[in-house]
């Protein structure tokens, strides 16, 4: 369904960064041998390596689940379990995807933000150890999270602390890394391998791509085992040069920062918009909001609008913005809003 106003029920509804679109068509030129034998492959992966650091390993995806299973498999034993938030998008928006292709288990833990803190940890390995139960191996969060907040790079390092003092590994799930990194001003690399990430999966999709993750690999130890598990995850594209081709785009130039920096700019705008009016169930901390409307003013809204009902008991809604949301059309969901008070 193409919408007549702009949609606000995910960045995924968002069409394609003309830039990236540009990098596409300018790979389409001639042959090129498959499955990332190529020049476009090489020029993504020196620059994952000057965003990440010179240990990184990238390669290029279809989707971020991809990425998330194809990375855990890299640390996980068959009787081991990955640490997460219970409202993380591995847990809760990946149809099992965890469970059913890696046969893992997934230790979730509640959380009001989304948000996993050190204590979080720690009170899940009282099972390391114990042959009953599965092993604490990994500790996944979200950056951001579903609930649209953000680690600081010292609480991503807090995490990471954690989990290596106690053997395990600290994963990413990166989606929408590149909006965190903005709105905290700073490096993708601070948030992720300065602050002790060892595997991470980076959005594309979301910021500007047509259909591109990636899977970085920040320990190399890790590495060898990722070209077959990428493969067995069915994630290994044949005409590589065209997924790769819109990372690269991604990342020169800081296309990511351009596209993410003005989606958490319309997603303030919305939020000041209605301060006083519509109160918010999370702090606005990077390109999400999440107004707590009246049940009226929810029903109202949807033949309006395109969004997402996030809580429908307390009627809290979702409303994304993306790279290409413009001011008027944020002020025209802010006249709606403000009319159902």
């Amino acid at each position: 369904m193409i919408t007549e106003k702009k949609s606000f029920g995910s960045d995924n509804h968002a069409g394609v960064h003309p830039e990236v679109m540009a990098a596409i068509v300018a790979a389409n030129v001639g042959d090129a041998v498959a499955y990332g034998a190529d020049r476009w492959t090489r020029e993504m992966e020196d620059a994952f390596r000057e965003a990440f650091g010179e240990q990184a390993t990238a390669y290029a995806m279809f989707n971020g689940s991809g990425a998330n299973v194809v990375g855990l498999g890299l640390m996980l034993r068959a009787f081991d379990g990955v640490i997460c938030a219970a409202s993380a998008h591995i847990n809760g928006h990946e149809a099992g995807a965890a469970e059913r292709v890696l046969g893992t288990k997934l230790l979730t833990v509640e959380t009001d933000d989304g948000k996993l803190r050190p204590e979080h940890v720690l009170g899940q390995l009282e099972a390391l150890g114990n042959e009953h139960h599965s092993q604490p191996r990994v500790v996944s969060i979200s950056q951001v999270t579903e609930c649209g907040t953000l680690y600081t790079a010292d609480e991503v390092a807090a995490l990471g602390e954690v989990a290596h003092a106690h053997g395990l590994y600290l994963h990413m799930d990166g989606a929408r890394l590149a909006n965190a990194a903005a709105e905290a001003g700073s490096s993708l690399r601070a948030l992720t391998t300065d602050a002790g990430v060892d595997v991470l999966s980076f959005g594309g999709t979301k910021n500007g791509a047509l259909a591109a993750e990636a899977l970085v690999i920040l320990r190399p130890e890790l590495d060898p085992a990722a070209l077959f598990l990428r493969k067995q995850g069915m994630q290994l594209a044949s005409k590589m040069r065209f997924v790769a081709a819109q990372l690269t785009a991604l990342l020169q130039n800081d296309l990511w920062h351009r596209n993410a920096v003005h989606a958490n700019a319309m997603a303030h705008r919305l939020a000041d918009g209605i301060a006083g009016v519509w109160p918010l169930r999370y702090p606005v901390q990077s390109n999400a909001v999440f107004p707590i409307l009246t049940e009226k003013a929810l029903t109202e809204l949807q033949t309006r609008q395109l969004f997402s009902i996030w809580h429908r008991p307390t009627s809290v809604i979702r409303l994304v913005t993306s790279f290409d949301t413009t001011p008027d059309d944020v002020d025209t969901l802010i006249t709606d809003l403000l009319s159902l008070r």
